[in-house]
């Protein structure tokens, strides 16, 4: 089978390592530009360009691809996943890798084009090619020493740096949002590696159903934080927000203009709703993948720095 995988960051390159390392099927990488060092790694990388103008030569590029797998978002997915259609592919995952879509606001500023890509692709299922969404939770990633950007993760996102996202372990510092219950609130998380291992299972799947769920592990912030101080030797000084505290933090960085600390509190209050958690990881339950656990996952991230 040709799988197309759509991005060349680093979640993309997880994606294409687990499908050459553990399947027979065959990857192209589209890319907006040549990447040499990963044509170096036998890859075949296709250069693209998603503008409308260039449209057929996108859907060329597609031909006898059965299955694309989107890391890109906005405009350049929609025009792909029509592209896709034109093409005749059977299956397209579109670039979710986060908390279940149900759950997002209808307003979210976290949005980057994923509520059109998924009405388009619900448009095109009924014309018979199957779509699913790759529900991860959080990347463990975004805990890694530099964050999420060290692994070449969000790279567009504003918020992929070392203590963008709930610890800046280098600096001890950690923020506990606290659900409607007055609790910490929970998350499911999972690595990239793992996720690539998930993506490359569920190619073989009979059917693909809208969502597929996968995660390494589930805890409460509070838990996560303990782990993380367990694993760095130190405790950590942590500040807790309730609804109230993190409407006015986002107020003051609106009065600000700091669009970077608005996203920061915005997704927060995004976990603080539950929107980075979810049952029944369906996925686990239909392939052999194994996933790390968290603790094991943070330990060797960690272990030379």
């Amino acid at each position: 089978m040709r799988v197309a995988i759509a991005g060349s960051n680093g979640l993309a390159c997880s994606i294409a390592d687990a499908i050459t390392t553990n399947t027979y099927h065959q990857i192209i990488i589209l890319s907006r530009a040549p990447k040499p060092q990963l044509s170096a790694k036998g890859w075949q990388v296709v250069v693209v360009n998603y503008d409308q103008a260039h449209r057929q030569d996108l859907v060329f590029k597609l031909a006898g691809v059965s299955v694309v797998i989107s890391v890109i978002s906005g405009p350049a997915q929609i025009a792909l996943i029509d592209a896709a259609a034109q093409a005749g592919v059977r299956r397209f995952a579109p670039a979710e890798f986060e908390g279940p879509a149900a759950l997002r606001p209808q307003t979210d500023a976290l949005d980057r084009g994923k509520r059109a890509a998924l009405e388009r692709l619900r448009y095109y299922q009924t014309r018979g090619m199957q779509y699913t969404s790759f529900v991860c939770g959080i990347l463990y990633e975004r805990f890694a020493p530099g964050g999420m950007y060290a692994s070449r993760i969000g790279l567009r996102s504003g918020i992929g740096a070392e203590g963008d996202y709930l610890m800046h372990i280098s600096q001890k510092k950690a923020q506990i949002p606290l659900g409607t219950n007055g609790q910490p609130a929970i998350i499911s998380l999972t690595s990239a590696e793992d996720v690539g291992k998930f993506v490359a299972a569920a190619i073989s799947l009979s059917q693909w159903p809208p969502e597929l769920r996968m995660r390494g592990d589930r805890m409460n912030v509070s838990r996560l934080i303990q782990i993380t101080e367990i694993v760095r030797g130190a405790g950590f000084q942590k500040t807790q927000y309730n609804a109230q505290s993190m409407q006015s933090a986002l107020q003051t960085a609106q009065t600000a203009q700091n669009i970077q600390q608005q996203l920061r509190i915005i997704t927060m209050m995004a976990t603080a709703s539950g929107r980075f958690d979810f049952a029944s990881p369906n996925l686990n339950a239909l392939v052999d993948v194994t996933p790390t656990r968290f603790q094991a996952w943070l330990q060797k991230a960690w272990e030379d720095h």
